[in-house]
């Protein structure tokens, strides 16, 4: 898995004010019952929370994102993490997509937002 330093704290504290805010509405977002549909102890969650130990699986992370109804890619990534469907595109073509990425990194977002939509409309 490729990983980018991250604060594992920002993660933590995305994660616990995501869920307490969804808690505020659902009980079934307390840390022991969220724990329980991940597939994780409460303990281990409520360290994940505090920064106290580095972010879960991909798996679970993507998991965790479809549960706070987030995008799993935004949390992946604030975990310092990249999917593995991803990993596997730039593989295939590291050189091409290593040079695609650093291009787009300084261009504003809604040029970014046409290019992908160009790419996805076949308008290329």
């Amino acid at each position: 898995m490729w990983y980018i330093v991250y604060n594992m704290s920002q993660f933590g504290a995305f994660v616990r004010d995501r869920r307490e805010r969804l808690r505020r509405e659902d009980s079934r977002f307390s840390v022991r019952q969220l724990a329980r549909r991940l597939g994780v102890e409460p303990s281990y969650l409520s360290k994940v929370e505090r920064g106290e130990t580095a972010p879960p699986s991909e798996a679970k992370i993507v998991l965790l994102a479809k549960e706070l109804n987030e995008d799993p890619d935004v949390l992946l990534a604030m975990a310092g993490k990249v999917s593995s469907d991803l990993q596997e595109v730039i593989r295939k073509r590291p050189e091409l997509f290593g040079q695609l990425i650093r291009e787009l990194k300084d261009m504003p977002e809604h040029a970014v937002l046409r290019l992908v939509r160009e790419v996805r409309d076949g308008r290329w």
